[in-house]
């Protein structure tokens, strides 16, 4: 009897361990494979089973969260949706997230590490945190003022502080309300089909996300790389350039809107936007100087905001002639518009070149930090000399120049106008830009930098400069910013 009872006991262990075995194998070598299976809908009950972090503007939550009562239970809410959401993006059930919802959405989810309270707890207790908080550097007033600039017109404006890199506003338009693709209804998806299938294309990021042919306003870039290339050293002094200027190794003639640019010093062809000008001092400095310094503003650059930045494109492989048309914003060369406020940055910086944020810190529900963003140098753009002469080249543009629709009083504003041809033989709408920006009286730096663009601008084919639709709203920005 006894040896009957010894055998069922060792099969009892044999079956113990099997299962012990089997629940190892299970938990900790396969636990990969079944949290990944779509099957497994445990982790996503999980995550919407508490409020979502808050992202914040001006230290007010610009989202929520809603209890819809069902399995997915927490829903994403948002306050001024379409104001802000180039800047939150979305958090949906059915699609996912986008921009600041998906770069911090371990914050906003409380799975991020960082919110526990000691290393490892929450592996061993197998507890969520709650969710953390987003603050931004987004200011509201400089955010509000640029939407009420675009209104109803296809655009977008992207603002930085100068001396940080601080993203001060982040606005593209035509927008939408997130809020449409919070929950699992049917709703839900008539939405996305609607936005998504827009001809104005709401859901498209264009301060970020889009780029554009610069026009006039990548001549500060050339400007810039002459001085710096020693190929101007007077501002002015005549810069023999002939009116029409024929572009090298080609018989197309370029030509200019206005007259008074053949031979025209920098000042008066940077004030008036002469191509010509600018097209011959691109190929006197040549293609590795002007690509050098395209690279140094931030061209060809991959950022993250924290989220991704369409890069900006400056060609390294152009003919001279190619080169003449990219030196004044044309031919395939591109900038988002957080690009340009950057290269306006740069002049109102000193020449320095700073990497562009949109997160100040990460906090605890309770408001603890837990992470932080700080100013970075990217490049240095240009020596602090040039960038002094810059300065006084776009001061002169707001003052007696193509962007007087920019000027302040009690600031000092420096712009730069531009108008930028696009389509099949140029024949499409012309792109109004404005880059700018200002310094109240009586501070010792620069605040706010602004690049604004327009797609559908009621200017004139004719007219040189993008003065009448886009730098009223960069005056709009940066008298927000300047507390006017």
């Amino acid at each position: 009897m006894t040896k009957y009872i010894r055998r069922a006991a060792a099969l009892c262990a044999v079956l113990l361990l099997a299962l012990l075995v089997n629940a190892t194998r299970i938990q900790v070598f396969q636990a990969g494979a079944y949290d990944g299976n779509p099957a497994n809908r445990r982790q996503t009950i999980v995550r919407y089973g508490q409020p979502r972090g808050d992202i914040l503007v001006g230290g007010r939550s610009v989202t929520g969260s809603r209890d819809s009562g069902q399995q997915l239970r927490y829903e994403r809410t948002y306050t001024d949706g379409p104001l802000y959401a180039p800047v939150t993006g979305f958090a949906s059930q059915v699609y996912g997230t986008t921009f600041l919802e998906n770069s911090e959405d371990g914050i906003l989810s409380g799975s991020d590490p960082l919110l526990s309270p000691f290393p490892l707890w929450n592996d061993a207790t197998h507890a969520q945190n709650p969710a953390g908080k987003v603050v931004t550097t987004i200011d509201p007033a400089a955010q509000r003022a640029a939407y009420r600039g675009l209104g109803s017109r296809r655009g977008a404006v992207a603002a930085i502080e100068p001396s940080t890199g601080r993203i001060l506003a982040l606005v593209s338009t035509p927008s939408y309300d997130p809020g449409e693709l919070s929950g699992t209804g049917r709703a839900v998806t008539h939405a996305w089909e609607r936005l998504n299938g827009a001809a104005d294309k709401p859901m498209l990021n264009r301060a970020i996300r889009q780029t554009y042919p610069p026009g006039s306003t990548f001549k500060v870039v050339t400007a810039a790389a002459a001085l710096d290339a020693g190929v101007v050293t007077n501002l002015d002094t005549s810069t023999t350039s002939p009116d029409p200027y024929r572009l090298p190794g080609t018989t197309t003639r370029l030509t200019n809107e206005l007259d008074g640019c053949e031979d025209a010093s920098l000042r008066y062809a940077f004030e008036w936007s002469c191509n010509t000008v600018f097209a011959k001092l691109g190929v006197d400095v040549g293609l590795s100087d002007m690509t050098r310094t395209a690279a140094d503003f931030g061209f060809n650059d991959r950022l993250r905001i924290p989220f991704s930045v369409a890069p900006s494109n400056f060609d390294t492989t152009l003919d001279k002639a190619q080169l003449a048309l990219s030196s004044i914003g044309q031919f395939n060369t591109r900038a988002t518009p957080l690009q340009m406020a950057m290269i306006s940055a740069a002049v109102a910086g000193g020449g320095s070149v700073k990497t562009p944020y949109l997160v100040e810190k990460a906090t605890t529900r309770s408001g603890s930090t837990v992470s932080t963003t700080g100013p970075r140098t990217l490049h240095q753009a240009m020596n602090p000399a040039t960038a002094l002469r810059m300065r006084e080249l776009m001061t002169d543009v707001v003052t007696e120049g193509t962007g007087t629709n920019a000027a302040i009083p009690g600031a000092t504003v420096g712009g730069k106008t531009g108008t930028a041809q696009h389509g099949i033989d140029n024949l499409g709408t012309p792109y109004a830009w404005f880059i700018s920006w200002a310094q109240a009286d009586g501070t010792m730096e620069p605040a706010v930098a602004v690049a604004v663009v327009v797609e559908d601008a009621a200017a004139d084919r004719g007219d040189i400069s993008g003065g009448g639709d886009a730098a009223p709203i960069a005056k709009a920005v940066m008298e927000a910013v300047l507390g006017f």
